[in-house]
């Protein structure tokens, strides 16, 4: 070969070659999603403020009969997992879309996120369109979820969403309602990923109405179920996909403000919350107590899924994972 053509090679191809690695160090993702592990779809169903001391953390498990005696042997249940962030709902639903702690307006839903979610991300990466990430909530203020305030990303591959009565200053639905949306949307569009919001047991504890509470938690112990059945049996979530069943936040512990009426500060009953993981890249039948944090559902969402999560503030839950 003409020197002076090789002389005209080797630095194009150097410089190629440093191009490449600069955006691998500077975090700028050079290709689509990269897949990496069995889990094709991930499902987030978040039951909206339970205490521990009602759910796991109660040795009878008398109100969450399905998760403890029917789900559990399939997955791993974490005992050590915490909202370290504000305990809060919107705040704690953001967390588990951005993997970002931050305080949001809490009453209405006025405040976006500052970050993008685990669902624009991964529509970006993907190219896939709406229809394949969905936000589905029976709290209207929850639609605040699906965007963010960033400027490269506001108003930008924005999931498909079916929050509250009618979307945002609604009102809040029945948790049925948002159930029976689910299962429309799982065999419709087949997402890829889906969170989910159903608002009880939080409501009748804002409500001081302790049976209630109670039959919340009961309630929407058996509408997970129902999830996890239809995924164990339909073609295309049936040993593809990845479940994780959590809260946004807990409430206070006995003798502490107004108890279980109410949340929102650091005390362990705000802070100390579950998660239940199943899928095929997971353990089986495991009791975990590493110390786990809410942050790192969408960092572990997006370690399955093959895209990345470059503000996300939370690790991979790397003791879920098959040995």
């Amino acid at each position: 070969m003409n020197k002076k053509i090789i002389y005209l090679w080797v630095p194009s191809i150097l410089f190629l070659l440093s191009g490449i690695l600069w955006n691998e160090v500077a975090g700028q993702d050079t290709s689509k999603v990269v897949k990496k592990h069995l889990t094709e779809r991930v499902i987030i169903l978040v039951i909206d403020g339970p205490r521990y001391s009602e759910t796991w953390g109660d040795k009878t498990h008398q109100y969450i009969p399905r998760m403890a005696n029917d789900m559990a042997k399939s997955g791993v249940v974490c005992t050590n997992f915490f909202n370290d962030g504000y305990t809060y709902t919107t705040s704690g639903h953001a967390a588990l879309c951005t993997g970002v702690r931050q305080e949001l307006e809490n009453s209405k839903g006025t405040d976006l996120p500052q970050q993008p979610s685990v669902f624009q991300h991964y529509l970006k990466q993907s190219g896939l369109p709406s229809s394949k990430a969905w936000l589905i909530t029976s709290k209207d203020k929850l639609f605040i979820l699906g965007n963010c305030n960033d400027t490269k990303w506001n108003n930008k591959f924005n999931p498909s969403s079916d929050c509250g009565k009618n979307g945002a200053l609604s009102g809040y639905r029945n948790d049925t309602i948002t159930f029976n949306r689910v299962m429309a949307v799982l065999k419709k569009d087949q997402p890829n990923l889906l969170l989910v919001n159903f608002k009880e047991p939080d409501g009748a504890g804002h409500a001081n109405n302790w049976p209630e509470y109670l039959q919340g938690i009961r309630v929407t112990d058996s509408l997970v179920w129902e999830v996890w059945k239809f995924i164990q049996v339909d073609p295309y979530y049936k040993d593809k996909t990845t479940l994780f069943i959590t809260n946004d936040h807990g409430r206070h512990i006995d003798g502490w403000k107004d108890g279980f009426v109410s949340h929102g500060d650091d005390c362990d009953g705000c802070r100390h919350i579950n998660l239940f993981a199943f899928g095929p890249d997971f353990k089986k039948d495991v009791i975990l107590d590493k110390y786990y944090l809410q942050v790192d559902v969408p960092s572990t969402t997006a370690e399955l899924l093959g895209f990345p999560l470059p503000l996300g503030q939370g690790k991979v839950m790397k003791k879920l994972f098959k040995e």
